[in-house]
């Protein structure tokens, strides 16, 4: 999956060191809990040696795992999510939101209000309903409990452009990741593309392509049409942080490193 997820190119990897760029299989199942337990242990090692470290990142939740700790879970028989999953391949997503809806009242008018773009996303409709029936208590319950306490100080950087540079720039993108060889890349990932890892955007718009439901054309103005919407969705969530210091593209890396030090010293 290097084109899709704009993997850095050999030079940039070799300017420093980076980590959990294609650390993981397809075929792995892997959770933003996941994530956490291992980036934290991560981050323990370089501060031994390290007074700071770059988290770089376009997902909220991610960063938001790193930052704060995640919320506290049972464990989960996998049956559960086996059979959410067949629930899922025999009766689709609106099945498993009605079922949400059922089981968590509460949660499910949250997200229709607040973020209903998480009630398309099958994974995070299974994994919502998994805790529901494998506790036999709703998810919402099990939010913003006790979190880890974390033993460094983050230092938060945002940076924005006009709406109008920022999807223009997306547009490019695709069509950049079209000409290093996208379409090429997904034919040859179609055999899984059921693995969570590819219901992605750039990935399931042209697998719906190889599927003969839309034109290439359509596929890639679609990939483009829900980056943009993904954007928007980021720029939404970092928003509502706090104690971010936001800065325009176009400041100068002085700038935006004087602020670091700043708050460094």
């Amino acid at each position: 999956m290097t084109i899709g997820t704009a993997v850095p190119s050999e030079i940039e990897l070799s300017q420093a060191k980076h980590h959990f760029i294609q650390n993981k299989s397809i075929h792995e199942n892997y959770t933003v809990g996941d994530f956490e337990k291992e980036a934290i242990s991560v981050l323990k090692k370089l501060f031994k040696s390290n007074d700071y470290a770059i988290l770089v990142g376009g997902s909220g939740l991610y960063v938001d795992a790193i930052l704060n700790g995640l919320d506290t879970f049972p464990a989960i028989e996998p049956q559960v999510r086996e059979t959410l999953e067949l629930d899922f391949d025999n009766y689709g997503i609106e099945f498993l939101q009605k079922k949400l809806q059922q089981l968590d009242p509460e949660y499910y008018t949250t997200l229709s209000l607040e973020n209903p773009q998480t009630l398309q996303n099958p994974q995070r409709i299974k994994r919502f309903l998994e805790v529901c029936i494998g506790t036999g208590k709703p998810y919402s319950s099990f939010l913003n409990k006790h979190k880890n306490q974390r033993t460094f100080t983050p230092i938060l950087i945002g940076l924005e452009a006009d709406r109008k540079i920022i999807y223009d720039r997306i547009n490019q993108r695709v069509n950049q990741m079209m000409q290093q060889g996208l379409l090429e890349e997904a034919q040859n990932l179609i055999e899984f593309k059921d693995k969570n890892a590819l219901h992605t955007v750039g990935y399931r718009e042209l697998f719906s392509y190889f599927d003969n439901e839309i034109t290439l054309d359509f596929a890639i103005e679609d990939i483009k049409k829900n980056t943009r919407r993904f954007s928007k969705r980021q720029l939404t969530w970092f928003k509502k942080v706090e104690n971010v210091s936001w800065f325009n593209f176009t400041d100068s890396k002085e700038k935006i490193i004087k602020h670091i030090e700043s708050k460094l010293f």
